[in-house]
C-alpha cells in the first residue's frame, strides 16, 4: 500500500533560494556539495499545510495581519496535548523567530555586562546573542560520559552564581539530549535559587525519539515565573522559511518588558502564510508528524549502526531528540581543519563543523539525518571513503 506520507522523493532544492543548497559556494566554498548541514530537512511539507496556504494564497489580498482566536487556539492546545502544559492566551507573543526571541530577552531583561549562561557545546546564535549584545558570555560545558552527554552540576551552579539569564537548550542542539526531568528540576531550582531567568528554547519539542519524553521546562514546579519558552513549528513541520514563533511568558513584568519591544519594533505583524502554516500544523499535523518521526528514528538508526558498525574511528553520539547527529572525528588524530579538507574536498559532503558550537566541539561534526534515505545512504559510503 503507498504511503499516506512521502519521504523517500528527492526533491532539488537548488536555484530556489534555498540557504541550505544555495549558500554552499559562500560558506564551503564549493557548490557541488551533498548538504547535510542547516537544520531544515530537504522533505515536502505535510499536505494539509500546503493545502491552508494554497487556500490562503486564493485570497488576493495581503495587507497587514491580526491574528485571530483560532491562531491561538492552536497553539493553547498543542502545548497541552503535547507537553502537558495549561497556558493562557495573553502568555504568548509572536515574534518572527526563536533566535529573535533570545536577542530581545537579553536587551530587555538584562543590562550591558550581566553574565548570561550557556551549556557548550551549542547551537551557536546563542553565543551570539550574549556577545553581541555587549553581556559576559558563561560557559557550563557538558560532559561526555561514554556515548552520553552530563551536565556538571558543581559547574553549573558555581556559573549561575555569576549569571542573570540562562539559556536552556531542550532538546539539546547539538548534542541531542531530551532531558529528563531529573535534570530539569535540578536546574530549575538552581535557577529559582540565585534568581536567574531562564530561556528556554523548545523548538526541537516535538522531535523527541522513542523511549524519551520532551518535558515542558516551565510547567515543573514554579519556574513558569521566571522563564520564557520559545517555541515554533519550523523545525518540527519543515517551516524556517515562514519565521513564525510563539513565545510564552507567564510572568506579567518579565512579560511586559519583552512586549514593549516587541510592540515598538513592530515584530508582531509577521506574515500571512506563516501565521497559517503555524494554525494547521497545530491543528492539522499530527499525523504526519508521527509519520516523521518513524522515518527519522529510522534515519538515526541506520546512520549511527553504520559509524559504529563500519567506521571505528569515528563515533555516533545517539541523539535522543532532533534530526541532528554529534560525530566524534578525535580518535582520527586529524584537527579540524584536515577535517574540513577531507569532508569537503574528497567526500564532497557539507557538514557543521563542531567547532561552530564553542571550543568543546573541536574534533566533532554535526550532520542532519532529516533527508530522504538514499541521501543518508550516499552520504555514509561518502564518510566510508574517507574515513574507513
Amino acid at each position: 500500500m503507498q504511503p499516506r506520507y512521502d519521504f523517500d522523493t528527492v526533491i532539488d532544492r537548488k536555484n530556489t533560494g534555498c540557504f541550505k543548497a544555495d549558500g554552499l559556494k559562500l560558506l564551503f566554498g564549493k557548490a557541488d556539495l551533498l548538504p547535510l548541514w542547516v537544520a531544515d530537512m530537504d522533505f515536502a511539507i505535510a499536505p494539509e499545510i500546503l493545502e491552508a496556504m494554497q487556500a490562503r494564497l486564493s485570497h488576493p489580498i495581503f495587507g497587514y495581519n491580526l491574528r485571530l482566536d483560532a491562531y491561538y487556539e492552536s497553539i493553547i492546545n498543542w502545548v497541552d496535548r503535547r507537553y502537558g502544559w495549561q497556558i493562557e492566551r495573553d502568555w504568548i507573543i509572536s515574534t518572527p523567530g526563536i533566535v529573535t526571541a533570545l536577542n530581545i530577552a537579553v536587551v530587555t531583561l538584562t543590562e550591558p555586562g550581566d553574565g548570561i549562561l550557556v551549556q557548550t557545546p551549542v547551537y551557536d546564535p546563542f553565543f551570539e546573542a550574549v556577545q553581541a549584545n555587549d553581556r559576559k558570555l558563561l560557559t557550563n560545558p557538558l560532559s561526555l560520559q561514554g556515548s552520553r552527554y552530563e551536565i556538571d552540576f558543581d559547574d553549573f551552579e558555581v556559573k549561575l552564581k555569576q549569571a542573570k539569564m540562562f539559556f536552556l537548550c531542550s532538546p539539546h542542539n547539538p548534542v541531542g539530549r531530551a532531558w529528563s526531568e531529573t535534570e530539569l528540576l535540578k536546574i530549575g531550582r538552581l535557577c529559582r535559587k540565585y534568581k536567574v531567568i531562564v530561556v528556554a528554547d523548545e523548538i526541537h519539542a516535538d522531535l523527541v525519539y522513542s523511549g524519551n519524553t520532551h518535558r515542558a521546562f516551565a510547567a515543573l514546579e514554579d519556574f513558569n515565573q521566571f522563564t520564557l519558552t520559545c517555541y515554533s513549528p519550523s523545525k518540527s513541520f519543515n517551516l524556517a522559511g515562514l519565521c513564525t514563533s510563539a513565545i510564552v511568558i507567564s510572568n506579567p513584568k518579565l512579560r511586559k518588558s519583552f512586549n514593549d519591544y516587541v510592540q515598538t519594533m513592530h515584530l508582531y505583524l509577521g506574515n500571512s502564510f506563516g501565521i497559517t502554516a503555524l494554525k494547521t500544523a497545530y491543528e492539522s499535523g499530527y499525523p504526519w508528524l508521527q509519520a516523521l518521526l518513524k522515518y527519522l528514528e529510522q534515519n538515526r538508526d541506520m546512520l549511527c549502526d553504520y559509524i559504529d558498525t563500519k567506521l571505528p574511528r569515528l563515533k555516533a553520539i545517539k541523539p535522543e531528540a532532533t534530526f541532528l547527529a554529534w560525530i566524534d572525528c578525535r580518535s582520527t588524530g586529524l584537527n579540524d581543519q584536515a577535517i574540513s579538507d577531507l569532508l569537503i574536498n574528497q567526500a564532497g559532503l557539507a557538514l557543521n563543523p563542531g567547532k561552530t558550537y564553542g571550543t568543546d566541539g573541536s574534533g566533532f561534526v554535526r550532520i542532519n539525518f532529516g533527508c530522504p534515505r538514499s541521501v543518508l545512504s550516499l552520504a555514509c559510503d561518502k564518510l566510508f571513503d574517507i574515513f574507513k
